[in-house]
């Protein structure tokens, strides 16, 4: 859960490799020296890096951490405290998929294809934000990730999401439509269940086509295995 002006930079792997992260951990587990580690930008042809390194920024904020900045989680049901990237494998491995909010401006800065590319390989389904930047918004289409935007006042804080509960997604369960509306329901650990209207940001039928698909690449494949 982060909050306003998560920039590409925020999300995308950037920056020197610490020995401490998941991908430095993993580097060294395949024999390479912390010497030569090297950037996130000379291995961005690696995705077992990349994908280590997205929402890794050290001055991220995740809001289900207070007053902890870097890409450190609260894993779900269990409570425990770990790296973005760790939490995700677990809920990749149990078969659960997520959710990332955000805040205004999600996405502004650079079109880092990587910022979209990252999310996807965490595992990431949905990300339901205030506003989005209109680049990263299409990237994360690209990549079959659904971009949706809270409607009216609507936010994490007025709708006191804490990043405990559980969610539920409606309404994209048939053909799917440019714009149209969704329906997030919130389960909260009190017994509770709140549902709460998005607006579902595939803004062009030809999105449509390539979220249907899985994204961009898988779209075009096809195309040509048909052709």
């Amino acid at each position: 859960m982060f909050g306003d002006s998560i920039t590409t930079d925020h999300i995308s792997p950037a920056g020197s490799i610490k020995d401490s992260s998941p991908a430095g951990k993993w580097l060294q587990a395949n024999g390479v020296l912390k010497a030569d580690f090297n950037s996130y930008g000379s291995r961005r042809g690696n995705h077992e890096i990349m994908m280590r390194g997205t929402f890794a920024n050290v001055r991220i904020k995740n809001l289900m951490v207070p007053g902890v900045e870097g890409g450190v989680t609260v894993h779900q049901p269990s409570g425990e405290q770990m790296a973005i990237y760790d939490a995700a494998m677990k809920y990749v491995n149990d078969g659960v998929p997520t959710m990332v909010f955000g805040g205004e401006e999600y996405g502004t800065g650079s079109s880092r294809d990587w910022a979209a590319k990252g999310t996807q390989l965490l595992g990431v389904k949905a990300v339901i934000t205030r506003s989005f930047e209109r680049i990263h918004r299409s990237n994360l289409v690209g990549m079959g990730v659904l971009p949706l935007q809270f409607i009216g006042n609507d936010s994490v804080q007025t709708l006191g999401i804490t990043g405990e509960e559980t969610f539920d997604l409606k309404g994209l369960e048939g053909e799917i439509k440019p714009q149209q509306e969704a329906t997030l329901v919130i389960h909260r650990k009190n017994g509770e269940t709140k549902e709460v209207k998005l607006l579902l940001r595939i803004d062009t039928p030809i999105e449509v086509d390539y979220y249907k698909h899985g994204g961009i690449l898988p779209f075009v494949l096809r195309q040509l295995l048909a052709a």
